[in-house]
């Protein structure tokens, strides 16, 4: 063995295998479905390959992997004040997907950090444009209008945004306290506007009826035998009938002493 290493025409010929082999590993890659692969040929620009089974010029060219998914990228938390100087902590996500690999990496140098300033940079001018109760009721429509200024800027970059969503809105905690006291408040204020409402038509409902039973002594007498029929069904009720007519006549002739009298 100590005689072959001594051998030069071994140790050239695995000098060579060894070379042979690197170079092997550098012109052979494999770009996964959702990869494709940026070529640049001493320093140029080349194409853009993948997926699948790639070979590359050892030396000369060099390969950069962009995955072409749907990605989610997370936006730091931003403090930032209210049209009427509330402050408020805000923070979100940002999906978005690259659609031209060449402009994404020869037009930007890292597209990831770009699109995470610029979606704060714009969160807090939009947010800043805003009142409180906008923020918290128009979050849809937001959410669509930063998507929309941002889109209109990476565009240029060959990417995409999908979508962007404001995850948490956090608030002054002498804030929250007034704003849940202001809520309990309303919400007192909305039963107290229902109970009056219903006594209204109840009062209305008693009106409507008196004044139809008095049009109507048959429906006055109707209920009188529905009450009765109603105070019979315990018994424990003990029932003085008190005729009607009866009622009348005594009111009669209480007015007839009393001109006596006069």
């Amino acid at each position: 063995m100590k005689e072959l290493w001594l051998n030069p025409l071994f140790v050239v010929e695995a000098l060579i295998g060894i070379i042979l082999y690197g170079v092997l590993i550098n012109t052979i890659r494999i770009a996964a479905q959702w990869e494709r692969g940026i070529v640049l040929r001493l320093g140029r620009f080349e194409s853009i390959k993948g997926p699948g089974l790639i070979f590359v010029a050892p030396v000369v060219d060099y390969i950069q992997f962009v995955d072409t998914r749907i990605q989610a990228l997370n936006i730091p938390s931003q403090k930032v004040i209210t049209r009427d100087n509330v402050p408020a902590e805000i923070d979100g996500v940002l999906f978005f997907l690259v659609m031209d690999v060449e402009k994404a990496i020869v037009k930007i140098q890292d597209f990831k950090f770009a699109i995470s300033q610029y979606a704060q940079a714009v969160l807090r001018d939009v947010i800043g444009g805003l009142s409180l109760d906008d923020l918290l009721i128009e979050r849809e429509s937001i959410q669509q209008q930063i998507a929309k200024i941002v889109e209109v800027r990476i565009q240029e970059w060959g990417i995409h945004v999908d979508s962007i969503r404001l995850l948490d809105i956090a608030l002054p905690e002498d804030l929250k306290k007034m704003m849940s006291r202001q809520a309990s408040a309303e919400r007192e204020k909305r039963a107290t506007i229902t109970k009056a409402e219903g006594d209204k038509q109840a009062a209305s409902s008693l009106v409507d009826a008196s004044t139809m039973m008095e049009k109507s002594p048959g429906a006055m007498h109707l209920r009188t035998l529905q009450t009765l029929d109603g105070l019979g069904s315990s018994p424990s009720n003990t029932v003085v009938l008190f005729p009607l007519d009866l009622s009348d006549a005594l009111k009669k002739i209480g007015a007839a002493l009393g001109e006596a009298k006069k």
